[in-house]
């Protein structure tokens, strides 16, 4: 069956915020380099969650404009932990393993700490993740303090995405600051997430 691309613009059944100012959900999962990661190893980081997609043309936007590469080094220059995560099940048809969805996240020129493989989808559904790009920023409290869109343009054009108001940068110099996020939440928008039994 043809992976289907639909923009997503309010919470769906899995969606919402995991609890905004509350713990973030611990996860256990393997990386692209099948090391075991687990939020308890980055206490006391600012950390950002990338929910990402080998297909989505949302996600592509994002990378062929150079903004999310950007933003991931700008992120680890500050010390910021930056984690994309792949939870497409092994049954869907963009499914990669390890090796290769590593190969093709650095060819379109990511730059997080780790790609991390939730391919049976535990982390996705314990943070509510419905859509690539979905993003969540954790502050050094192991607090979520962002949960949602990248960008307030839901849009699949690469020249349009270098010119929208992105969240996730704004929530960071927020927390930089001492401030408090300003927009804390916002409606997810992209591809849905190829979870098993969708």
């Amino acid at each position: 069956m043809k992976r289907r691309h639909f923009l997503i613009l309010a919470a769906g059944a899995l969606g919402g915020v995991p609890g905004l100012a509350a713990p973030a959900p611990e996860f256990e999962v393997l990386d692209s380099q099948l090391r075991k990661r687990r939020l308890s190893e980055f206490k006391g980081k600012t950390l950002v969650l990338e929910w990402t997609s080998a297909s989505c043309p949302f996600v592509r936007a994002q990378y062929e404009s150079g903004v999310m590469p950007e933003l991931q080094r700008w992120a680890g220059a500050q010390g910021i932990v930056w984690l994309s995560v792949l939870s497409t099940h092994p049954s869907r048809r963009d499914y990669l393993p390890p090796d290769k969805a590593d190969a093709l996240h650095r060819a379109r020129g990511a730059a997080p700490a780790a790609l991390l493989m939730d391919s049976a989808g535990s982390m996705g559904r314990a943070y509510r993740a419905v859509v690539t790009p979905q993003m969540f920023v954790i502050d050094a409290k192991g607090e979520v303090v962002y949960s949602g869109a990248i960008s307030d343009n839901p849009t699949m054009s690469a020249k349009e995405a270098r010119t929208s108001r992105n969240y996730v940068r704004a929530a960071l110099d927020d927390l930089a600051a001492g401030r408090k996020v300003a927009t804390p939440s916002t409606r997810p928008f992209g591809c849905t997430i190829a979870y098993s039994g969708d």
